[in-house]
C-alpha cells in the first residue's frame, strides 16, 4: 500500500513530497520516521463538463484506442456512501487521487473522465493531491439549448429531463465558460460537432497535454 511507511509501518497519507533531481520522480517522506521513498509522479488530466456535454460518449469512444495513458470514467467507482454534500464530496475525489497516483508507478498517466473532478477546488484541499503531478482541465461545453435537446434525448431511467435538473447542467456548462480564474481550464465547442469529431480533438488534446508534460520533465515516462 503505497500510504503504508515501508519503515515504520504507519499509514500517512500525509507525506512529505519533494521534488527529486530524476526527472518525473518524486520523493514521499514519511512525517514520522524520515523514510524516502521514491516514486512517479505524473501529471493528471481530467475531461469534464455538464451532463449533456458527451464525457461518457467520448470516454466509450477512446477506450481501447489510447495506450499512452490510462483513460477512466470516475462514475465506475460512484457508491452511495460518498453522497456526502456535507463533506463536498471529499471522500470520492480523495480516492480518485489514490488511484490515480497509484496507477501512475506503471508509467502512464491518467485521464480521468467526470464533472465533479473537473471543479479544480474539489481536488486542491485534498490530501492526496500532493503526490500528482500538474493538474490538466479539459471542458465540453456547448450551447444551452443544445444542452437540454441531449438531456430531454435521454432514456428515461437517467432522469435527465426535469426543468430543475437542465437548469443546473446549463448553469455548470456557462461555469466553465465564463470562469477566468487559474487554473487554466481548456474549451471543447461540442456544439456543432458531431462525436466523431468531438472524439478527435479530445484525443490529440490528450495527446499533446502528456508530450509536453514529458518535454517540460525532461522525462521518457
Amino acid at each position: 500500500m503505497f500510504n503504508v511507511c515501508y519503515a515504520c509501518g504507519l499509514y500517512r497519507a500525509d507525506k512529505i513530497v519533494e521534488q527529486s533531481e530524476q526527472p518525473g520522480y518524486a520523493d514521499a517522506i514519511c512525517p514520522v520516521c524520515g523514510h524516502r521513498h521514491r516514486f512517479r509522479q505524473l501529471p493528471l488530466l481530467i475531461v469534464t463538463g455538464a451532463s449533456g456535454a458527451g464525457k461518457s460518449t467520448i470516454c466509450q469512444q477512446l477506450a481501447g484506442e489510447i495506450d499512452y495513458a490510462v483513460m477512466l470514467d470516475v462514475d465506475i467507482l460512484w457508491r452511495p456512501e460518498f453522497d456526502r454534500p456535507e463533506t463536498s464530496y471529499r471522500d470520492f475525489f480523495e480516492t480518485w487521487l489514490r488511484m490515480a497516483k497509484n496507477i501512475a508507478q506503471a508509467g502512464r498517466p491518467v485521464v480521468l473522465v467526470g464533472a465533479g473532478v473537473g471543479v479544480p477546488e474539489n481536488l486542491a484541499p485534498c490530501v492526496e493531491r500532493r503526490y500528482v503531478g500538474a493538474i490538466h482541465y479539459l471542458a465540453l461545453v456547448c450551447a444551452d439549448d443544445v444542452l437540454a435537446t441531449r438531456l430531454h434525448s435521454r432514456p428515461a431511467w437517467r432522469q435527465s429531463s426535469s426543468d430543475e435538473y437542465i437548469e443546473a447542467q446549463q448553469q455548470f456548462n456557462r461555469w466553465f465558460q465564463t470562469r477566468s480564474i487559474a487554473p487554466v481550464i481548456d474549451l471543447l465547442d461540442t456544439t456543432a460537432q458531431d462525436i466523431a469529431e468531438s472524439t478527435a480533438q479530445v484525443a490529440v488534446w490528450i495527446q499533446s497535454t502528456v508530450e509536453a508534460a514529458r518535454k517540460d520533465s525532461g522525462s521518457a515516462t
